[in-house]
């Protein structure tokens, strides 16, 4: 039998018009403690993004989004929270915010496989 670990994961919400309420999915961050991992993976669907808000601005939202992903790398790509350890990175990307760009909750599961859990839920939550 193969090893599971609890894994926690959110989704990374847009939220074109913050006094609309309205939002979309566009991405999933995945931290598993037990494997000091984290990642997001990210897609945004600008037909949806255009469809909520046709004035948005798509380039900022593109770049909000890669920011997400880059923090969760780590290195330079992560900014000061390049030190940071996983944990302390995923707590810090799932802290609410009133942006267009915000999490959701936070739900937990088992995996084997953190790397496969991220595009398992990108395309199940998603795409």
């Amino acid at each position: 039998m193969t090893k599971r670990d609890v894994f926690e994961y959110a989704l990374v919400r847009v939220v074109p018009r913050m006094e609309r309420g309205e939002c979309f999915n566009a991405g999933v961050i995945v931290y598993c403690r037990a494997r000091s991992y984290v990642a997001a993976r990210t897609h945004l669907d600008e037909a949806k993004l255009l469809a909520l808000d046709p004035e948005a601005d798509v380039a900022g939202v593109r770049a909000a989004l890669r920011a997400v992903e880059g923090l969760c790398a780590g290195g330079e790509s992560a900014g000061q929270a390049a030190g940071d350890d996983p944990g302390r990175r995923f707590r810090w990307l799932i802290a609410p915010r009133s942006t267009v760009v915000q999490p959701g909750p936070v739900h937990t599961g088992l995996t084997a496989d953190p790397e496969a859990e991220v595009e398992r839920l990108l395309d199940l939550l998603v795409r």
